[in-house]
């Protein structure tokens, strides 16, 4: 028996229904390999959708895909037992296992073909990191549609781990779902913030059982596992209303389901805003439904977790492309797996390194991506590289467009037009544009040769953005500056990507999550430093030696080490 039947309240809610075949879930998501022996004997349809062929065992989608089905659908006595395993599932694949995330756009007609198929809610494990919550206008007309059908959208507030907003799970009428561990604490990669203090409860999001593609079963942790719980839950108490002989409401279940959740206290965390609303309350929700008070004989305990993850899952959350998105596209919300133990880079204290707040703070993503949790280093191929920072534009128009907004430059009281790869004209550009840092194509080059495309991701990619744009600056001062930055060392995630430059030629691409290691070689500092250090003993004659040696020093160490 996995963990599953220990939330609380679950088996209580398990003895009055299992789920009734008249209520309908749609799963937005990769594949699901419906022939996996948890769905045998469920009720599930696959919709035509824009992502075509079966479930790849090895898939990071797929995978993705067939462990949240599993959570919802997974029949009794089978490897998985799934939350509602005799409700009716729509099935509608969202997500390729070669392409990790869908445009905004896409999503939304997924959301509304899952609607005219008469489902009652609708589960998105998958979000995007934005501003201030805000979506394109076909994503809030689509929530809009589940609204006036009285369809429940229940989606993941997504792993940066920050206090940011994903959407759909940010939009008025969406239910949000953080995670929250085995012992009801909010886990550190799950998101939180204004618009969830509304509309967002935690449920269990760690090391969360579900099926494997061709067979077996896997622990996953992240919000896009806790989503599918609630889902699950809302669906019973859909079943619930019906066999009470009452019509199904969404709408009064999701009310149920937030007005009933158990507030945090200050020894769950420091910072109750990271509990949203509060935690699942399944008992609470069946009494705030049907006005009979519920309890459990049995100790209800909380999901207990063991972990692991999808094999090459790719979770960030944004791609360099060679010509810029005409939509902006959402990712998956999953993050860690027991069986890969997590990875770190470990970094030298080289030169300056830049730093940013221990809080992450709200950064705006290019992609709906899923919500795994950020075990996404496990199994991926880390990369510490060494050299100078470069960037490239990677078509024509993209080149064209940056040379009409880049603004004039005056030399001698004559205005010559902008030159985009004048270095010094486009970190003055950045410097008042940051956002225009996610056009260009950054690069890592080793003498004059780019041999990685750089890719901030995540809830950090501003800040990362920002240390780029820092240390450009830096590699363009005067040689004998103090500030000027000689090289920059870039640690990060070998994607498997590749985007094709200006030229021609096609570089690998590195993804870059945080601002960790971003470090600028400032040599003129660091031997004037040193010197400082001896001063009171050296002559001039020995200071440019001490000073010779010392740079010659730094510069082997660099050539040792470099890539």
């Amino acid at each position: 028996m996995d963990k599953m039947t220990n939330i609380p309240g679950l088996k209580k809610l398990w003895s009055e229904t299992r789920g009734d075949p008249k209520i309908c879930v749609a799963v937005l998501d990769g594949i699901v390999d419906q022939n996996h022996p948890c769905f045998d004997g469920a009720n599930l349809t696959r919709l035509p959708s824009l992502v075509l062929g079966e479930a790849n065992a090895n898939g990071s989608m797929s995978a993705h895909g067939t462990h949240v089905a599993s959570i919802i659908f997974g029949q009794p006595e089978s490897p998985v037992t799934g939350i509602a395993p005799h409700c009716r599932g729509l099935i509608i694949p969202v997500f390729a296992d070669e392409s990790l995330k869908l445009s905004q756009l896409d999503l939304s007609r997924a959301i509304e073909q899952a609607v005219n198929n008469g489902a009652h809610i609708i589960n998105v494990s998958a979000g995007q990191l934005t501003d201030e919550g805000e979506a394109e206008t076909w994503l809030e007309k689509a929530i809009q549609l589940c609204q006036e059908n009285n369809v429940l959208l229940i989606a993941a507030t997504g792993n940066d781990g920050c206090e940011c907003l994903h959407v759909p799970a940010s939009l008025p009428t969406v239910l949000a779902v953080g995670a929250m561990d085995d012992q009801g604490k909010p886990v550190d990669f799950s998101n939180w913030g204004e618009a969830y203090q509304k509309q967002g409860i935690l449920a269990p999001g760690k090391d969360i059982l579900g099926a494997k593609p061709g067979g077996g079963t896997i622990k996953l942790s992240g919000t896009s596992f806790a989503t599918p719980i609630v889902s699950g839950v809302a669906a019973l108490l859909l079943s619930l209303q019906i066999k009470r002989g009452e019509k199904p409401d969404p709408q009064k279940v999701k009310n149920a389901l937030l007005q009933s959740a158990t507030p945090c206290n200050p020894k769950d965390t420091d910072d109750l805003s990271r509990c949203l609303m509060g935690k699942l309350n399944i008992l609470d929700a069946i009494e705030y439904l049907t006005g009979e008070t519920m309890s459990e004989d049995l100790e209800l305990e909380s999901v207990e977790a063991s972990g692991c993850s999808c094999q090459n899952n790719q979770i960030s959350e944004s791609e360099i492309e060679s010509q810029a998105p005409t939509t902006e596209q959402i990712i998956p919300n999953e993050v860690t797996t027991s069986e890969i133990g997590q990875t770190s880079v470990n970094i030298p204290p080289l030169p300056q390194q830049f730093t940013t707040q221990t809080t992450m703070s709200n950064r705006p993503s290019n992609f709906v991506t899923a919500s795994e949790a950020p075990s996404e280093l496990a199994g991926k191929n880390l990369v510490y590289a060494l050299g100078v920072l470069g960037y490239d534009f990677g078509s024509e128009a993209r080149r064209d467009s940056f040379k009409q907004l880049m603004p004039g430059v005056s030399i001698e009281g004559t205005m010559i037009p902008s030159n985009p790869y004048d270095a010094r004209q486009m970190v003055d550009y950045l410097g008042e544009n940051l956002p225009e840092a996610k056009a260009l194509i950054w690069t890592l080059n080793l003498e004059l040769t780019p041999i990685y495309a750089i890719e901030p991701v995540g809830g950090f990619s501003r800040d990362v953005y920002e240390v780029l744009q820092s240390l450009l600056d830096g590699q363009i001062q005067e040689e004998n500056n103090p500030e000027f930055v000689q090289r920059v060392s870039i640690p990060g995630v070998l994607t498997g990507r590749s985007v094709k430059l200006f030229s021609g030629q096609v570089v690998p691409v590195v993804e870059i999550n945080n601002t960790r290691g971003l470090y600028g070689w400032k040599v003129n500092s660091l031997v004037s430093a040193a010197i400082d250090s001896v001063q009171a003993e050296a002559s001039d004659a020995q200071e440019d030696a001490i000073r010779r040696t010392l740079s010659s020093f730094l510069n082997r160490i660099y050539y040792d080490l470099r890539n």
